[in-house]
């Protein structure tokens, strides 16, 4: 039979016989079927990329997106005015004459990557999951969901909340008047893949603190001992990713960093509970 029809459970049996070619037979298997999610999501972006653009790259630059209009909500509550968003100063262009096609196919192939990335994990995790032990896999379980989960909420917060605050903050600067604000669409494109890919992976800050809890090199010991200069750190990064002065934008950026960061004590510490559990059940015997 195949190695790509086989069960998990019937690659764990014959694990022992698998050599090392035929594990890199399965793993040209996995590897093809998510990089054949991520094509085929591709495909179906580019189909309708003029309405991607229109709507959901070129979002952030109009007035009307819904952060901004939130951020003028803010400002009714707080009394800051300065909060709410009214125009952004600035035209996109394109200088070269394969920029636009270009564009499309980058951004079809950033937004297929996202769409798949859980089916593209969980065929990692399937290739990665008959190597483990029954200890390790009951450790694991529920690792693909809670991975994707914590990629989709960082994705949606870079595109949503970070991504549209440095915009807002980059359109409206100016030197002097004399100079417009004529940005390129390549320019713009990458600051807002940046900002949401990078959110998406900074929030998986959790399943990092479960991974090096496991293996020992974390604790929460340590992890509540350095909590006031990863607050810093936050912060440090809160200004550097939103450039905008104001302290409201940095706190909407740091607020969930540091909500993160407290999440991920927690879940290190629940692995150090287990570890001294299993620890003291060992020592009665």
């Amino acid at each position: 039979m195949p190695l790509d029809q086989l069960t998990d459970e019937e690659i764990e049996s014959e694990g022992k016989e698998m050599s090392f070619l035929d594990h890199l037979e399965e793993l040209r298997w996995h590897i093809i079927r998510a990089v054949g999610s991520i094509f085929l999501f591709a495909i179906i972006a580019f189909i309708f990329i003029d309405d991607i653009f229109r709507v959901v790259i070129l979002g952030p630059k109009n007035p009307d997106f819904w952060t901004y209009r939130m951020m003028c909500k803010l400002a009714d509550v707080t009394g800051y005015t300065d909060l709410c968003v009214t125009k952004l100063n600035f035209e996109l262009q394109s200088l070269g004459v394969s920029d636009q096609f270009t564009m499309a196919m980058t951004s079809s192939a950033i937004i297929g990557l996202c769409f798949a990335f859980p089916y593209a994990f969980w065929e990692v995790w399937r290739f990665i999951k008959p190597g483990l032990r029954n200890v390790e896999k009951q450790a694991a379980r529920g690792a693909v969901f809670y991975v994707s989960l914590l990629f989709m909420m960082g994705l949606l917060f870079g595109y949503f909340i970070v991504s549209p605050l440095a915009i807002n903050f980059l359109a409206n600067f100016q030197i002097t008047p004399e100079i417009k604000n004529q940005f390129d669409i390549t320019s713009y494109i990458g600051i807002l893949v940046t900002l949401s890919l990078g959110c998406a992976l900074i929030f998986q800050m959790p399943m990092v603190a479960y991974v090096l809890s496991k293996v020992g090199v974390l604790t929460p010991k340590y992890m509540r001992e350095y909590r006031k200069h990863a607050w810093i750190v936050i912060l440090v990064v809160a200004g550097i990713i939103t450039p905008s002065p104001d302290i409201y934008s940095q706190v909407l950026v740091a607020l969930p960093l540091t909500l993160l960061y407290e999440v991920s004590i927690i879940v290190s510490g629940r692995i150090e509970k287990a570890r001294l559990k299993a620890q003291a059940e060992l020592d009665k015997l």
